[in-house]
């Protein structure tokens, strides 16, 4: 058997079976999402489901990959984030306080010299980042990190869509010969599946801060970690297209909020899947859509891996195209 398969089903696995466990203990610490106007589900909600899928992962990683340096620095990093996640569903942290957090997490990697130092000329060469690579690095992680905690607002979306962008990453690894950041990817995205069982609709459990912010880092750093060792840009561009959804979807919120003169990170009703069950849908229907939506985008990905520069940046532009055609059609940055 694959390695990356093993990894897969270890990780699918143990989510499977330790997500119970984690929803008593979320009920236990009073870790618990309550309903309110801008939320859809009605009934108090254990969180911190996501503490099932990190655990799954580091099962998955330690069982079937050599822990080197650059390992080390994603399983602490991960393990920062977690501890920054468990006590803002507990607590509730305030939103500053996360973000030092994601800094910090951040940092680890950087201090593990994993950082982002050089991005690939489409036409031959590398642009060289030098005092650039840190702050682009942290800005990197943390983009990510909170674009799938804004994207965790129905049952199964988050994980579903990061679901989608882990296999993405895990296909063209191996396509290009990334054979550990396949085996590392899979161990992520078999944590998700296995956790899908108990958070798709009607869900038993969410995720919480503590998977989504998870998730998202995780997948920041495996892309700069295939990065430095590919010497690829192809390495980041992947899991940025496959998780166009939720990176748009945030532009949008930031876009809406400022126009509107709300504060940036206070939280609306005008996100993607918002408006789709405004039209009508089902939160089923509604996270199947986006599922669908996201799988073509991480059929974009695969194909921009087998591409030139300018078709490369066709497609890039036939992507934003579609999706601000399809913003402004179901009135995304409208205020209300």
């Amino acid at each position: 058997m694959q390695v990356y398969i093993l990894a897969f089903i270890i990780a699918l696995l143990a989510s499977w079976v330790l997500t119970p466990y984690v929803k008593k203990l979320a009920f236990r610490i009073g870790a618990l999402d309550k309903p309110d106007g801008r939320k859809v589900h009605h009934g108090i909600m254990p969180r911190l489901g996501g503490l099932a899928i990190y655990l799954a992962f580091v099962i998955a990683v330690f069982a079937t990959m050599h822990i080197t340096r650059d390992i080390m620095a994603l399983l602490l990093g991960g393990t920062l984030i977690v501890i920054v996640g468990i006590l803002d569903d507990k607590y509730q942290l305030p939103a500053k306080v996360k973000l030092l957090g994601q800094i910090a997490a951040a940092f680890v990697l950087v201090l593990f010299d994993i950082k982002i130092e050089w991005l690939n000329n489409p036409w031959g060469g590398y642009f060289y980042l030098e005092y650039l690579s840190i702050p682009l690095t942290v800005f990197w992680i943390v983009s990510f990190t909170n674009v799938v905690n804004l994207m965790d607002g129905l049952d199964g979306l988050a994980a579903g869509v990061s679901g989608i962008a882990s296999v993405t990453v895990i296909l063209v690894a191996l396509q290009q010969g990334f054979y550990p950041v396949a085996v590392i990817t899979a161990a992520l995205a078999g944590g998700i599946i296995g956790f899908i069982r108990y958070n798709f609709n009607p869900a038993s459990i969410f995720m919480g801060d503590t998977g989504s912010m998870f998730i998202g880092y995780m997948l920041a750093a495996i892309s700069i970690f295939g990065a430095v060792k590919s010497a690829a840009t192809i390495a980041l561009i992947v899991p940025a297209v496959a998780l166009g959804l939720p990176i748009m979807d945030t532009a949008f919120a930031i876009v809406r909020r400022y126009t509107n003169g709300r504060p940036i990170f206070q939280p609306d009703k005008g996100h993607l899947h918002h408006r789709l069950l405004a039209m009508g849908l089902s939160q089923k229907q509604a996270v199947l859509l986006m599922y669908v939506i996201s799988a073509v985008l991480g059929i974009a990905a695969i194909l921009l891996t087998e591409v030139d520069g300018y078709l490369a940046a066709g497609i890039i532009a036939c992507i934003i195209s579609g999706v601000a055609v399809g913003a402004k059609k179901i009135g995304i940055l409208n205020d209300r």
